[in-house]
């Protein structure tokens, strides 16, 4: 790429990426983290009632990831949708899972992405090739309850900026990371600020906050528009680089293992990604 460690680190915060084998698949992926999940969880496979698996990166038009991932993980003829959202599509999912849960009971949320495959097509693009790397996340959604409570969301959506950030079959990823700065860094704390605002609470009182992790750059960015201090963002982008729609739940596992929720703690989700799509979603610890 003809830059420098220094150069990568400082402009994004990256310091540690992960690729998945070339055999492994998008399905794959989301396959290992369901079972985790699952695993963690103590949630038998029949107890699940629907499945949502949110990727950008999948290998082909249809079927998506969800109906392979549902087969391995041994759903039967659970429904599985699939959520082809870049970035925000765990946000997505999280938000239409919760809504979801009354009539199916239990949701299970996965994020998987093989971004690799897209940045390795313009290796040399400092760009994008160094931003990404490869992952999966779960989440269990359910209706007789959990470690938290999800109160609220605000999901948006903006057509007019879809040519700055899209990938195309065949094609190397194509954005506009000025454009993409910009507008996550105004539009994320709208939708963070819309959120608190009906639940009646300042950015303030929140405990964490759980991003996407795009650039570090722009995570602080935003804590500096709700006037929050960054250490209230967690991060973990140094060792994974943007899994597009996984990083969220990946990070999610990790501060939950670190930290997690607590009896009446609001924690808030927040994603933006290729579309634009963008929003927020607060959670509750029980």
């Amino acid at each position: 790429m003809e830059t420098t460690e220094e150069w990568i680190r400082n402009v994004s915060g990256i310091e540690e990426r992960r690729y998945a084998a070339e055999e492994e698949t998008v399905a794959a992926l989301a396959v290992s983290a369901g079972q985790d999940c699952l695993q963690r969880c103590g949630v038998a496979p029949g107890q699940v009632r629907l499945l949502l698996v949110a990727s950008g990166s999948a290998e082909r038009r249809f079927p998506g990831p969800a109906a392979s991932v549902a087969a391995a993980l041994g759903l039967g003829e659970t429904p599985a949708l699939d959520v082809p959202l870049a970035s925000a599509g765990s946000l997505f999912a999280l938000a239409l899972g919760a809504q979801l849960c009354d009539a199916y009971g239990t949701v299970l949320v996965v994020a998987a992405e093989k971004m690799s495959s897209a940045v390795q097509l313009d290796a040399t693009n400092r760009g994008t090739a160094m931003l990404f790397g490869d992952g999966a996340g779960a989440a269990l959604l359910s209706a007789a309850g959990g470690i938290a409570r999800v109160v609220s969301s605000v999901l948006h959506s903006d057509g007019a900026y879809a040519e700055d950030l899209r990938l195309e079959f065949g094609k190397p990823l194509e954005m506009n990371g000025r454009s993409v700065i910009l507008q996550a860094s105004r539009k994320v704390p709208r939708a963070i600020e819309e959120l608190l605002s009906a639940a009646g609470r300042a950015p303030a009182e929140i405990a964490c906050f759980l991003m996407h992790q795009a650039n570090q750059h722009l995570i602080v960015r935003i804590a500096e528009a709700l006037a929050v201090p960054p250490e209230r963002f967690f991060s973990n982008i140094h060792l994974y680089g943007n899994t597009s729609s996984a990083s969220l739940l990946i990070a999610a596992r990790e501060w939950s293992d670190a930290h997690g929720f607590r009896h009446g703690e609001p924690v808030v989700f927040a994603a933006f990604g290729a579309g634009f799509h963008w929003g927020a979603l607060l959670a509750e610890g029980c």
